[in-house]
């Protein structure tokens, strides 16, 4: 019962959530796995990190998505998490789950493209043996995005409002000064890269272009792909004629259930207005419905 009550609040939940959960799953197994098999984290996701070679990505192009999915230290995990919900509200308030996940894997790919570029055209660091891994490259993605389509929308931050431009800007200059001093040139870099995306895609949103768009037609055509074909789980109660009454046949008729009426008045919203536009509680109303 406990499994199955966490997978439904999974299924639930909205893409945000779903993606923190995904995270610290993974966190979690690379942790306790490395621990387990007296091994390092890197070296249990070998093939799941984003190599500098050309190459290694060749053999591993999965990478370029996979690597934005691990993370091996705990406050590398938490802040990007935590930044992830604070800015994704943001979004999702605006757009739907799926624009959202557009940004979010669109930032991820740009930034490891930038990460490998940089390693193979920049003397300082080429030749120089590294892997990325971790999510900032995908939420500094929706954290310009949304900083550059509505800049003057506010955050609270202690005592005081800020404007998202203003934290936008801020996060920018600061990735862009500890580059050559951080130690970590390379993770630096593929913020960078997923934030240029974001502010990109916001720009060109705002002028009627959505450079996402093929994106989310290969994510559908993809999960149209691996969907098994099923009949639909809702039941569907047809009315049956009423007959005339004869000496020797009573009057048949049918109506449908509250239960059905209530889907049907669902799916009507969800036709006119889209799944997004339902209440949680019609959303659960809906999920319960497809397992009876």
């Amino acid at each position: 019962m406990a499994s199955n009550n966490l997978t439904y609040q999974f299924k639930t939940a909205n893409i945000i959530i779903k993606l923190i959960v995904i995270n610290v799953v993974l966190f979690l197994f690379a942790t306790l796995g490395s621990w387990m098999f007296k091994t390092s984290s890197g070296a249990l996701m070998e093939w799941f990190v984003l190599p500098v070679a050309p190459e290694s990505l060749l053999v591993q192009p999965w990478s370029i998505l996979t690597y934005s999915f691990l993370h091996f230290d705990f406050w590398h995990i938490f802040w990007n998490m935590l930044v992830l919900y604070w800015f994704g509200q943001y979004v999702l308030n605006l757009f739907t789950e799926k624009r959202f996940l557009t940004i979010y894997l669109l930032g991820a790919i740009c930034g490891g493209l930038l990460f490998v570029l940089a390693y193979n055209v920049f003397p300082v660091l080429n030749g120089t043996l590294a892997y990325l891994i971790g999510a900032s490259a995908a939420v500094r993605a929706i954290m310009i995005f949304i900083a550059a389509y509505t800049p003057n929308s506010e955050m609270r931050i202690f005592f005081f409002n800020i404007k998202l431009w203003q934290i936008g800007v801020f996060v920018v200059l600061s990735d862009l000064i500890q580059i050559p001093t951080s130690g970590n040139a390379g993770g630096l870099i593929a913020h960078l890269g997923g934030a240029v995306f974001g502010y990109l895609y916001a720009i060109q949103l705002k002028k009627g272009n959505d450079i996402g768009a093929w994106f989310e037609r290969l994510m559908d055509g993809l999960t149209n792909m691996f969907k098994p074909k099923k009949k639909s789980p809702l039941k569907t109660v047809h009315k049956s004629k009423t007959r005339k009454t004869t000496p020797n046949r009573t009057t048949v008729s049918s109506t449908k259930s509250p239960n059905q009426k209530q889907i049907d008045a669902i799916l009507d919203k969800i036709s006119k207005s889209g799944y997004d536009s339902l209440t949680k509680e019609e959303k659960d109303f809906l999920f319960k419905a497809g397992k009876e």
